[in-house]
C-alpha cells in the first residue's frame, strides 16, 4: 500500500524539521517548502495526499497560495496554520477552500488528527468519484443512430419529472439500463434504487416481496420483512417484466399508486412512503388488457411517460460503437489489454439479425475477449450459428421460446441451403408456400 505524502509550506525551518519528523513517525513521506513560490512548483512536480500551509508567507501568502493551490489541484486538502490565528483569517481561508485552521503553537495531537481527517476525506471522495465513473461506464447509453438520439433525449426530459414511466421494447434491448438512467439523473438520485423482476417471483410471495410481511403472518414468516415499497422510499422503484403480474397484485399495486400507501401482509399499520415507480414489459400490455390478463386502469397509471427501446436489427449503425465499449469494458474487467476486431469482423456482426438485441451481442463481446488467444478479432474466430442464437429460457412463456426457436431453425436450414427455399422446404418436410409464409411471418432477411 503507498504511503500518503504530506506537503509542509512554512518559512520556519524549525516547523518544518518538527511537523516532518512527527509525520515521518507516523509513517507518512514528507515533502517541504520555505514559500508559497516554492510550493507552487513543488506541486507541478508531486503528488501530495494533503498540505499542510502556513498562512504568513515571504512573497505570496498563504491564502494566495491556497487559492493557487485550489486552481491546479481542487480536490487536494489543504490545513492552513498560523501564529496570529483569528476568526476573520479563518473564515477567509475556509471560503477559499481550506479544509481546516490551526493555530500555533501547534498541538501534536491536533495535528495528527485534523491530517488522519483530511486524508480519510479525500480518500472517501476519491472512492465516490471512482464508484460513479464506474457507474457512469456501466450504465451508458451507447451509440449515436437517430433512433438512440431521440431515446438519449427521451430519458433526459423523463429523468428530471417524478411521473411514472413505462418501458417498452423486446427482451435484450436494454430495459434496465433505461431505468438506471432514469434514476441516476433524476433528483432521487441519492436514494435507493431498487429492482424487482415480477417474472422471477412466484405468485404467492410476490405480495411479500412488494409490501413486505409481519413476523408469523404466514408459514416460514419468522421475522418481520420490509417489502420493495417501503425500501424504495424517497426513490426509485423498479417493476421489470410487470405484464407478469397476478390480477391479484396488480390491484394492490394500483392502489398503492394513487394513495401511496399500503399495509406488510399481516400488518394492520398503513405506512406511507414516496416513491416513483419505473417498469418494463416486454409484451403488448393493450393486448394483455384486450385478453384479461392486464387492468386497464393500471395500464393507464404507469404509462405516463412511455419510452420505447428500438430492437438492434433498427439500430445496426451503432454496433461498432457498441462492439468498441464492450471490448474495452470487459478487457477492463477480465484485466486484458484491449482486442481489436477486423473490419470483416464487423461487417459480420453488422450482417446478423440480433434476435436477442444488445444482450446478445455483450455476450458474444464478453465471449471473444475471453477465448480469443490473439489481440486481434477475426471472422474465423467469430460463430454466429446456433451458439450465438438466443437464450431461450430468457423467454417468460413457452409461445415466445417455441417461436424464437423455430426461427432460428428456419435460419439455419437455410443457411444450409445456401437460402434456396424450394431445397429447404423439402428438407423440413412442409410446403414451400408455409415456408415463405414463415419467412414473412418472422421476418427472417434473406440475401
Amino acid at each position: 500500500m503507498n504511503k500518503s505524502v504530506i506537503l509542509i509550506v512554512d518559512d520556519e525551518e524549525g516547523i518544518r524539521e518538527s511537523l516532518s519528523g512527527i509525520f515521518e513517525d507516523e509513517g507518512y513521506d514528507v515533502l517541504t517548502a520555505g514559500s508559497g513560490e516554492e510550493a507552487l512548483k513543488l506541486l507541478k512536480e508531486q503528488s501530495p495526499d494533503l498540505i499542510l500551509l502556513d498562512i504568513w508567507l515571504p512573497g505570496i501568502d498563504g491564502i494566495q497560495t491556497l487559492k493557487e493551490i485550489k486552481d491546479i489541484k481542487a480536490d487536494l486538502p489543504v490545513i492552513m496554520i498560523s501564529g496570529h490565528g483569528n476568526i476573520e483569517l479563518a473564515v477567509k481561508a475556509t471560503r477559499s477552500g481550506a479544509y481546516d485552521f490551526l493555530e500555533k503553537p501547534l498541538s501534536l495531537e491536533r495535528v495528527l488528527l485534523a491530517a488522519t481527517r483530511a486524508l480519510e476525506k479525500r480518500t472517501l471522495e476519491m472512492e465516490n468519484k471512482a464508484l460513479k465513473q464506474d457507474l457512469t461506464r456501466r450504465w451508458r447509453l451507447v451509440g449515436n443512430s437517430p433512433k438512440v438520439i431521440q431515446l438519449r433525449e427521451e430519458v433526459d426530459m423523463a429523468a428530471k419529472s417524478n411521473s411514472r414511466v413505462l418501458i417498452l421494447g423486446e427482451s435484450g434491448s436494454g430495459k434496465e439500463l433505461v431505468a438506471h438512467l432514469l434514476h441516476e439523473q433524476s433528483p432521487r438520485l441519492a436514494k435507493p434504487f431498487i429492482e424487482m423482476n415480477c417474472a422471477a417471483i412466484p405468485q404467492e410471495l410476490i405480495e411479500s416481496e412488494l409490501f413486505g410481511h409481519e413476523k408469523g403472518s404466514f408459514t416460514g414468516a419468522f421475522e418481520r420483512k420490509k417489502g420493495k415499497f417501503e425500501l424504495a422510499d424517497e426513490g426509485t422503484l423498479f417493476l421489470d417484466e410487470v405484464g407478469d403480474m397476478s390480477l391479484s397484485t396488480q390491484s394492490k399495486v394500483l392502489r398503492v399508486i394513487e394513495t401511496q400507501e399500503f399495509q406488510r401482509v399481516g400488518g394492520n399499520r398503513n405506512i406511507k412512503v414516496d416513491v416513483r415507480i419505473v417498469s418494463a414489459t416486454n409484451k403488448d400490455l393493450a393486448e394483455e388488457v384486450k385478453k384479461g390478463n392486464f387492468r386497464e386502469d393500471l395500464l393507464y397509471r404507469l404509462n405516463v411517460i412511455p419510452i420505447y427501446l428500438p430492437p438492434l436489427r433498427e439500430r445496426k449503425d451503432d454496433i461498432r460503437e457498441l462492439v468498441g465499449y464492450f471490448l474495452e469494458y470487459f478487457a477492463i474487467e477480465y484485466g486484458q489489454k484491449p482486442k481489436r476486431i477486423t473490419d470483416d469482423g464487423l461487417k459480420l456482426l453488422e450482417a446478423y439479425d440480433w434476435p436477442g438485441n444488445i444482450r446478445e451481442l455483450r455476450n458474444i463481446i464478453e465471449r471473444l475477449v475471453i477465448m480469443t488467444p490473439s489481440s486481434s478479432i477475426t471472422p474465423k474466430n467469430i460463430v454466429m450459428g446456433e451458439t450465438a442464437r438466443s437464450d431461450y429460457f430468457s423467454f417468460n412463456t413457452l409461445k415466445e421460446a417455441r417461436d424464437e426457436f423455430e426461427k432460428d431453425f428456419i435460419t439455419k436450414k437455410l443457411e444450409e441451403s445456401n437460402w434456396n427455399v424450394s431445397k429447404t422446404a423439402e428438407i423440413l418436410d412442409i410446403e414451400r408456400s408455409n415456408l415463405h409464409r414463415k419467412i414473412k411471418a418472422y421476418n427472417i432477411k434473406t440475401p
